[in-house]
């Protein structure tokens, strides 16, 4: 098992930036992929990036290549989500969480059994 505490969202303006971290305890998060989801209110949680076990593959949401880059030190047990050029639809609760199936694809959260509490990010206009 591993556990997922995420930090550093708060509220910023439209145009600035954030970084998120998630740090893993328990069993090493260089066992697992990572990914980031969020979720708005009165909106499903929808996925925003995700990073490959030994960080060499990246993928994104199409809204946020470009904004968002995800990256882990294994060493550290952490992943980040640093945000760039935050926009207000970019306002949500930001989870990270660690995918354990491989039945399916990278975006669905079918695949991640292990979640954080998640940390809100709000941007202002």
């Amino acid at each position: 098992q591993v556990q997922l505490v995420e930090s550093g969202g708060g509220l910023v303006q439209a145009g600035g930036s954030l970084r998120l971290s998630c740090a893993a305890s328990g069993r090493t998060s260089s066992s697992y992929a990572m990914g980031w989801f969020r979720q708005a209110p009165g909106k499903e949680r929808e996925f925003v990036a995700y990073i490959t076990r030994s960080g060499g593959t990246t993928y994104y949401l199409e809204s946020v290549k470009g904004r968002f880059t995800i990256s882990r030190d294994n060493a550290q047990s952490t992943v980040d989500l640093r945000m760039n050029s935050l926009k207000p639809e970019d306002t949500a609760v930001y989870y990270c969480a660690a995918r354990t199936l491989y039945s399916g694809s990278h975006y669905s959260r079918n695949e991640y059994a292990y979640w954080g509490q998640g940390t809100q990010v709000t941007v202002s206009s």
